[in-house]
């Protein structure tokens, strides 16, 4: 068994023979030509590893040579090797997507790395990805542990998302552990949050924002109304701000997203704490209105819609902004736009030019929550996004081919300060916790609110309260989380880590139904832990 088969073509071939056996000691197989017709017929009767081709011959040109072979091998990476270092020749090679380009005289070494790179990169990655993490297993282990602060926290998810990323580029067996390790930061984290979330939004301490965390209703005081004051800038001249929000959008996805525009930004990272329930409902009409929501209810009745509403829950976003933007004395100009479908982008996208006369241009973006929406209720949908890594394919795919892509082209030739944010991020639940309320109890798997709300052992040798209790948080009086409270007695419960809520009847098929389903709603980092992104354009 070889390393791998390569063919080599130039015309020179017979001066590499030293190169060529030096290879073979490798155990690489290394077939030889000496022109490009030559070569594309080998490309024609056997495939290819990688295949090294001399940019100068007699006869068809490396390049005219490098455009059949890509006709015949697409996949093949081919590595142009050349005298030339004239740009025009480079530019058309790398236009004709080649590998790599390497400039003669060429030694082993540089070849040798030429084929690790491309033949056994992934082999390689995995074998040092692999390695690397079980070193800091235990330190990320240890640093979970000693988790103190939400700054902590913040370090900790960005971590263990960063492993999540590069162990799901590899062939890695990693994950299962990886995945074993999130559940123990989300247990942790959940803790955490149950201590500390009360004492941070209670009215008497909520306004005090020094002693507590950046919540949804502090990103327009604390991100977009400093830019348009001029005091990220310079008071004279301050900047305009494109504000996008994309529903249900996880800092995973953010990092997989932010490669596709890292090249048209320099790009501010940063992370912020939803408010409970991570629902939109709740926490986007927070960040709009500035308010949490029982003070929405009790400001702006009309502005706020129950629970059990038929309505969409965010008919009202264009005027809590408004509410909003008054209150703080403000009186910039402001346009409101929700993008749901193709059709809508095309209409966004087609009066971007008369936005520009506003100081402040708002964008929902819809398409993850309705993708996680879709996966729960399409069986196709699950098999194209069946795991975390799938998922997040699917959401760079949409993306770049979305309004979303096309607007970031266009807005990197502008003068916004751009901010990127959403209002709660989702987790891929698989344990089942049975709950019984009253008729009036809403839908949602991650949160429930009513009258007579409570926990049932699961049926699997009878779990001790304190189990049960550990995969929620109960909220018994509402108003001091500033929540409203349709009845007396209305009690909140979260679910915590990967858990979701299941009804006693029928039992079993709903909980089939709902596993491992992305929902939202409830504790854990996926959900309260999500980006905040400020962007300034480059301008190339």
């Amino acid at each position: 068994m070889t390393n791998g088969k390569i063919l080599w073509v130039d015309d020179e071939i017979e001066l590499l023979r030293a190169h060529i056996i030096f290879l073979e000691k490798k155990d690489y197989e290394v077939i030889t030509v000496s022109n490009g017709t030559d070569a594309i017929e080998q490309c024609q009767q056997q495939t290819f590893d990688l295949i090294l081709l001399d940019e100068m011959m007699p006869g068809i040109t490396g390049l005219e040579t490098l455009q059949q072979i890509k006709a015949v091998q697409p996949h093949t990476p081919v590595v142009m090797v050349t005298k030339s270092e004239e740009e025009n020749i480079m530019d058309q090679a790398i236009g004709q997507k080649i590998a790599d380009y390497l400039i003669k005289p060429v030694n082993p070494s540089q070849i040798l790395l030429a084929l690790k790179k491309h033949i056994h990169c992934r082999e390689i990655v995995t074998e040092v990805t692999q390695t690397h993490y079980q070193q800091s297993f235990g330190q990320l282990s240890m640093q979970i542990m000693e988790c103190r602060t939400l700054a902590d926290w913040k370090a900790v998810y960005q971590r263990l998302v960063l492993w999540e990323l590069d162990l799901s580029e590899t062939d890695s067996q990693m994950t299962e552990m990886l995945v074993s390790q999130k559940e123990e930061a989300n247990a942790g984290f959940a803790k955490f949050i149950k201590q500390n979330y009360m004492s941070w939004v209670e009215p008497k301490t909520f306004l005090d924002y020094d002693r507590r965390p950046v919540l949804s209703p502090d990103i327009f005081r604390k991100y977009i109304f400093p830019v348009l004051d001029g005091k990220s800038s310079s008071p004279a001249n301050p900047e305009k701000v494109f504000f996008i929000v994309v529903d249900n959008f996880r800092y995973d996805q953010w990092r997989i997203l932010s490669k596709e525009i890292g090249d048209m930004f320099d790009i501010d990272e940063d992370m912020y704490l939803t408010i409970l329930p991570t629902a939109t409902q709740y926490a986007r009409n927070a960040i709009f209105s500035g308010l949490m929501p029982e003070q929405i209810e009790r400001m702006f009745p009309e502005l706020w819609i129950e629970e059990d509403s038929e309505e969409s829950k965010n008919l009202n976003e264009a005027p809590l902004i408004r509410t909003q933007i008054e209150r703080y004395r403000r009186d910039y100009s402001f346009s409101y736009n929700k993008v749901n479908d193709s059709q809508g982008a095309e209409r966004f996208l087609d009066k971007l030019p008369n936005l520009s006369q506003n100081d402040l241009n708002v964008l929902v973006v819809n398409f993850i929550d309705m993708l996680s929406h879709a996966r729960t209720e399409s069986k196709m949908v699950r098999e194209l996004a069946n795991n975390e890594s799938a998922y997040r394919s699917i959401t760079l795919s949409w993306f770049r081919h979305s309004v979303l892509a096309e607007l970031f082209r266009r807005l990197a030739q502008s003068d916004y300060r751009i901010i990127l944010t959403t209002d709660h991020g989702s987790i891929r639940c698989g344990k089942p916790v049975k709950i019984i309320g009253d008729k009036n109890t809403n839908t949602n798997l991650r949160y429930k609110l009513g009258k007579n709300l409570n926990i049932l052992p699961n049926g699997n040798g009878g779990a001790k309260e304190k189990d049960l209790l550990r995969d929620i948080f109960i909220v018994k009086e509402p108003a001091r989380v500033q929540l409203p409270s349709p009845n007396l007695s209305t009690n909140y419960v979260f679910a915590t880590g990967n858990s979701f809520f299941a009804y006693p009847n029928n039992y079993n098929y709903y909980v089939s139904y709902f596993k491992d389903t992305f929902q939202h709603g409830g504790i854990s980092m996926e959900e309260m832990l999500v980006p905040i992104i400020t962007m300034k354009p480059r301008k190339r």
